[in-house]
């Protein structure tokens, strides 16, 4: 059942929400000027003011803020708000690289809040569910984000955080979770540790997946409603921008609903960082509108999706834009051939007797690029003959050659082979020097 948890906001007609947007953009960029000197600085080198931006046609004007601004500003230069204002700080993992951090004022907060409320409700989470969190506690956005969603809407929250996938299923049915939020890759090692462990789904009372913060595709989707027995929906943020509550999808699928009252959108070629027309696939950029502690304009996120500006028939007059199945800094290069991920698994959860569990490994032979897939299968199809076997192996590499423009050695292995994660699964080990 449909239900729509700010009616106000999400079914506003365009006219008005467009000049909210506006009224908001000029405030947040005269904050931002003032406050920040990050933004001072890039624009005056543009030669842009604040009061040059009348318009939306204006907003392209406006420098693009990247991943590396929040790396050089580490950790408080970009924060539009002293220390005494801030009452909570969150990063990235800073595996690579410096760590992205933000911060939040209170009514940072309860805008998140608000907003993930509006997302965990488009994804099927009621006031009367009990909702266990499995994305780790910790510096990352995911976990609290939600967990504030959830709270808002009145749902009853565990903070279960993630890892010790045993006990995530005696608390799954001790205490009867009715919604699991974690990452997809985590979902579906949680089914197939439940498979080991020979719990009945249809026993346990989990009816709503709401998952996120990694690419998954649609077949993928299915899987997971087919092993766990529930209804699986995206949503998607950026540490950068909020974290999640940025959009998540309704009931029909049919994209992810953008709360458009609180960040503008706009799809940018990836190259020129030209906008595209609707329905074009390119980069997601995001402007958000009522951020206090770290404002941000014309973010680049990376992330390759289409938008478009048709209401929905759910009643949500929102943009939606299309699930994020792909990342520019995702993409590997195979023999000057592009090559996503999710092209990888789209193909091969198509094909039966596939596990969906894989591993991209790249090498380099000489003077030639090589790529691996490894692959789990089902057991029934190790046959005793070897020549079936390597039929098979053909059979996918086949598959995969039409569908990437490349060719792959597939490496068929048993059940558990490939590394599990309890957090984003690491799809891709690259050798090459």
């Amino acid at each position: 059942m449909n239900e729509i948890w700010n009616l106000e906001y999400e079914t506003m007609g365009r006219d008005e929400l467009r000049a909210l947007q506006l009224q908001r953009l000029q405030m947040t960029l005269r904050w931002s000027y003032k406050n920040v000197p990050f933004y001072k600085d890039k624009w005056d080198g543009a030669g842009l003011h604040p009061d040059d931006v009348r318009s939306l046609d204006d907003l392209s004007r406006i420098p693009f803020t990247v991943k590396e601004d929040f790396r050089k500003a580490y950790p408080y230069d970009l924060f539009a708000v002293p220390l005494e204002r801030v009452v909570r700080i969150h990063s990235s993992t800073g595996t690579t690289a410096r760590p992205i951090v933000v911060g939040y004022t209170r009514g940072d907060l309860n805008t998140w809040a608000e907003l993930c409320a509006r997302v965990v409700t488009a994804g099927g989470a009621r006031p009367h569910d009990v909702a266990q969190v499995a994305f780790g506690y910790g510096l990352q956005t995911g976990a609290f984000g939600l967990h504030g969603g959830l709270e808002r809407i009145g749902a009853s929250v565990i903070p279960a955080s993630t890892g010790n996938t045993r006990r995530q299923l005696t608390i799954m049915r001790d205490y009867k979770t009715t919604v699991l939020v974690c990452t997809p890759s985590y979902a579906l090692y949680i089914a197939e540790t439940a498979a080991d462990l020979g719990f009945d789904w249809g026993e346990l009372n989990v009816r709503v997946g709401l998952f996120g913060a990694e690419s998954w595709t649609n077949n993928l989707r299915q899987e997971l409603e087919k092993r766990m027995g529930l209804t699986a929906s995206d949503n998607y943020g950026l540490t950068e921008v909020m974290g999640p509550g940025i959009s998540g999808e309704c009931p029909l699928k049919d994209g992810l609903h953008i709360n458009e009252d609180h960040f503008i959108v706009e799809v940018v070629d990836p190259v020129t960082g030209e906008n595209v027309p609707e329905g074009t696939e390119g980069e997601l950029v995001f402007s958000a509108l009522t951020k206090e502690a770290v404002p941000v304009l014309r973010y680049r996120t990376g992330d390759l999706a289409s938008v478009t500006f048709r209401p929905c028939a759910c009643g949500r007059t929102l943009a939606r834009h299309t699930k994020v199945y792909a990342r520019t800094d995702d993409m590997i290069i195979v023999r000057g051939v592009n090559v996503f991920p999710s092209q990888v698994e789209d193909v091969l959860m198509d094909i039966e007797g596939i596990e969906p569990h894989f591993q991209i490994l790249l090498d380099r032979k000489g003077p030639m690029d090589e790529m691996v897939v490894q692959v789990e299968v089902e057991p029934a199809v190790f046959p005793d003959a070897m020549r079936q076997l390597v039929e098979f192996e053909r059979h996918v590499e086949d598959r995969l050659q039409e569908e990437l423009g490349v060719r792959a050695r597939v490496k068929l292995v048993e059940p558990k082979t490939v590394p599990r994660h309890t957090g984003k699964a690491r799809r891709v080990i690259d050798r090459r020097s």
